[in-house]
């Protein structure tokens, strides 16, 4: 992702980044296990910023995690924390 981080685009990759961790092995389960949500929560909320933001602290907490997502995704991790610092919340 070049330039400036949109609302939007944070999102767009959010949910990518949450595609990717539903698709990892174990990875659904310990952002569960830690986030304390279960998976019709994660579903009903998965659009919301503040759970967006959360799953990129999760994301960005696992450096294996983050060099295959972006590995995947061909980006540089910066975009990951830009997208989180858009995103904001706690």
């Amino acid at each position: 992702m070049r330039g400036r981080m949109t609302p939007q685009s944070a999102q767009t990759l959010a949910l990518k980044a949450l595609g990717f961790v539903a698709n990892s092995q174990g990875g659904l389960e310990r952002l569960m296990e830690l986030s304390g949500l279960d998976l019709p929560t994660l579903r009903e909320r998965a659009g919301e910023p503040e759970i967006l933001a959360s799953l990129l602290d999760f994301l960005l907490a696992d450096e294996g995690l983050l060099v295959d997502f972006c590995d995947a995704e061909k980006i540089d991790a910066r975009a990951v924390h830009m997208a989180r610092h858009v995103l904001g919340g706690p």
